[in-house]
């Protein structure tokens, strides 16, 4: 048997063939229609009223804190478990992450303990759908973020395909962003995205990603801005793939049933409860004893697997050693994704439930 990646993303005759074209027809590579068309796509899927092709899902991140006014010295809540991308991007402009823990059964930030953290120098809310998983308390984020003033951006990078009743993620707060990077279950190598339904946000996003200028070519300037364009030989592989998110958002609930069932009942391994009509996981996620031996042990099976991101305020980066985070804390030293993506087939999953099964039965065997 072939090793199993962890995950990798998936391209065929269509990206190669929409390539070939735009060089064909002479296409300059900088962002032109075809970016244009990207985000139109993107629009048109999430019902969103705008979008911004970003370079990437960090830089997406600090457009969208600099469209709602986030600066030097202000605070951005987010959550302990995340990508450091999210707290990054905070930082990135001289603001400051504000770590709280997360609700065990979401993983998702802890709304009562984001309260608990606000400051009067709280300017906005990070929210992360982490791997396509909403808060139970969504709609009580958005009601206390219009009461105090706090800006609620979502962070859904991982979540392009899931819905919170009816709703795609990205569109409860004032503006969301995507990301393309490889593992995403669409992707243009690198990439991000924002979204929102709020004009004048909008055209500060425009503004920001291109120089602050009036418009392209043009030397005017209107406010501080930077070239945070696209390119449209991503935008040609990024229309290609969503031709392909239906499909693969199908697949990836699908995947994530047959996980969850052939995983069922084995001892030293916890489902995260997944919602499949809302929720197209990005990875699929248990929490298991003995994570670093099983991680071993796959790997001489053939099977890639990777641990859940780390408590953030405990990395050397951010320096809040001090402080405690209990959920997150047990989650990232059980969390462990297994291999992810849509070219993964149910041969594969099934040969990968069973090789998880006979770990634990062999550790239970040698214990006796």
């Amino acid at each position: 048997m072939e090793f199993i990646n962890q995950m990798e993303p998936s391209f065929d005759k269509h990206e190669r063939e929409a390539l070939n074209a735009y060089m064909l027809e002479g296409g300059w590579g900088t962002e032109f229609r075809k970016t244009r068309t990207f985000e139109d796509m993107l629009k048109e899927y999430t019902g969103a009223r705008h979008c911004w092709i970003m370079p990437n899902g960090t830089l997406s991140l600090v457009a969208a804190l600099e469209a709602v006014g986030i600066g030097v010295g202000d605070e951005v809540i987010c959550p302990d478990y995340t990508m450091a991308a999210t707290a990054n991007a905070a930082e990135l402009i001289g603001a400051k992450s504000v770590f709280v823990d997360i609700d065990r059964k979401t993983l998702c930030m802890d709304f009562a303990k984001m309260k608990d953290a606000v400051t009067d120098r709280t300017k906005a809310i990070f929210l992360v759908s982490i791997n396509g998983r909403y808060p139970k308390e969504m709609q009580q984020f958005v009601d206390f973020c219009a009461e105090t003033g706090i800006h609620l951006i979502e962070d859904a990078a991982q979540s392009l395909g899931s819905f919170c009743n009816g709703r795609h993620l990205g569109r409860y707060g004032e503006i969301g962003s995507f990301s393309f990077s490889a593992p995403k279950i669409i992707t243009t190598g690198q990439g991000g995205a924002l979204i929102t339904d709020d004009d004048e946000l909008s055209e500060k996003i425009k503004k920001i990603r291109d120089f602050g200028r009036l418009a392209g070519g043009s030397d005017h300037y209107l406010t501080k801005g930077w070239n945070f364009k696209f390119t449209d030989f991503q935008a040609v592989i990024g229309i290609e793939q969503m031709k392909k998110l239906p499909q693969r958002v199908e697949r990836k609930k699908a995947m994530g049933k047959l996980y969850d069932r052939l995983l069922a009942g084995i001892p030293g391994v916890e489902l995260i409860k997944t919602d499949y009509r809302d929720t197209s996981p990005w990875f699929f996620d248990i929490l298991c004893e003995r994570r670093e031996e099983l991680q071993v042990y796959l790997k001489e099976k053939g099977i890639g697997s990777r641990p859940f991101y780390p408590p953030l305020h405990a990395e050397p980066a951010y320096g809040y050693i001090d402080l405690s985070f209990p959920v997150t804390e047990e989650i990232a030293a059980k969390g462990l994704w297994l291999p992810s993506s849509v070219l993964v087939t149910d041969d594969e999953i099934a040969c990968i439930c069973n090789t998880i099964r006979d770990f634990y039965l062999i550790n239970s065997e040698e214990r006796i």
